[in-house]
């Protein structure tokens, strides 16, 4: 499988998969990164595949120097199952 890569031009990240494309959508407001959407081909949904692009979005966003608003429910989700990323919500 592909690295998951930033595409700036689309406030998304992206992670080409065997039946398509899986993509974490996001708004930036001021010094934070508003996710509101998450979708992963449904022929890929179970294998982990949403988990792996958000954790490499968090993880970016985090280097990059912006707070996570997740306005998703998959986000939101992930991270009340990941408090290494406390540091990172808005």
């Amino acid at each position: 499988m592909a690295a998951v890569r930033h595409n700036e031009a689309q406030n998304r990240y992206e992670l080409d998969t065997e039946h398509g494309m899986a993509i974490a959508v996001y708004r930036q407001r001021g010094d934070s990164l508003v996710f509101v959407h998450t979708e992963v081909p449904p022929q890929d949904e179970g294998k982990g595949i949403g988990a792996q692009i958000v954790r490499a979005a968090l993880d970016d966003s985090r280097k990059r120097g912006f707070k996570i608003v997740p306005a998703c429910s998959f986000v939101a989700a992930f991270m009340r199952r990941h408090p290494e990323y406390n540091d990172v919500r808005a």
